[in-house]
């Protein structure tokens, strides 16, 4: 009885949350407005609350621009996480757009979207990417292409990286920074996360939504440890594989150690 109010409780702090900014970021998307970038933050900060999401930050954020971000990626969580502490905007799969609930969510932040499948768009969505970074909004990329068990840090795809070579031209200084980010489910109401709760952790993409969300739920305290890597930059002589390689290295690191422990 208790879960379940606190579930309803939830909710009710959610919509009402919605409902309040929603207003304002129509305005601000609709006019191209600074104040679309920083909602998202408050609202991604308010559903980590209401899932029970405890985020704990190593590191700080790059502050040098153009930015773009290279995490590992679990689940949908990580872009609550992630959002609670950045103003960010994310590189999303085509399909996402049509997702419920996901598929508004992700509209409403701005994000971008890519058809990975259709060769003939791909020039003109590394270039929306590389304004975007010009503009200096901070883009989040997940290079793996698509979500993991939690455990680990899957082969990330060169390709992606393109968006990065593509804005250095623009760039005020020929560089494009690239912060390596590890992102790792820790714990469980303070105490280390073993393998029966591991599947708070990930959603692998063939779980049901739902069932998994509401297992988030009940649960109510779950620990999130974001590690903010070392930079690599990325000027005109870089090359696109070995700066994928040294941002594969380095997230793999943070999060293997996070894992353990250390």
């Amino acid at each position: 009885m208790i879960t379940w109010l606190r579930i309803a409780f939830g909710a009710i702090v959610l919509l009402a949350a919605t409902l309040v900014l929603l207003p304002i970021q129509l305005v601000g998307l609709r006019f191209n407005l600074n104040i679309r970038r920083r909602l998202p933050r408050l609202w991604h900060r308010v559903a980590c609350w209401v899932l029970g999401l405890r985020v704990r930050l190593h590191g700080t954020l790059e502050p040098n621009r153009p930015l773009l971000l290279a995490a590992n990626h679990a689940s949908w969580k990580d872009i609550l996480v992630l959002g609670s502490v950045a103003d960010v905007v994310y590189i999303a799969k085509a399909e996402v757009r049509g997702w419920p609930v996901f598929g508004i969510l992700a509209r409403l932040q701005a994000t971008i979207f890519v058809e990975r499948e259709q060769r003939q768009k791909t020039g003109d969505q590394i270039n929306e990417i590389a304004q975007r970074l010009t503009a200096g909004e901070i883009v989040v990329l997940f290079p793996e292409g698509t979500t993991s068990d939690g455990n680990r840090l899957m082969d990330i795809k060169t390709s992606l990286f393109g968006a990065a070579a593509s804005a250095v031209p623009h760039a005020p200084d020929g560089v494009v920074f690239i912060q390596p980010i590890s992102i790792a489910y820790t714990g469980v109401h303070g105490m280390a996360m073993g393998r029966f709760h591991r599947p708070l952790a990930a959603w692998p993409g063939d779980i049901e939504l739902l069932p998994h969300l509401m297992g988030v739920v009940r649960e109510g305290a779950v620990d999130v440890d974001i590690d903010f890597g070392e930079r690599v930059d990325y000027s005109r002589a870089s090359n696109r594989k070995q700066v994928s390689r040294e941002v594969e290295t380095r997230i793999r690191a943070m999060l293997g150690a996070r894992l353990r422990g250390r």
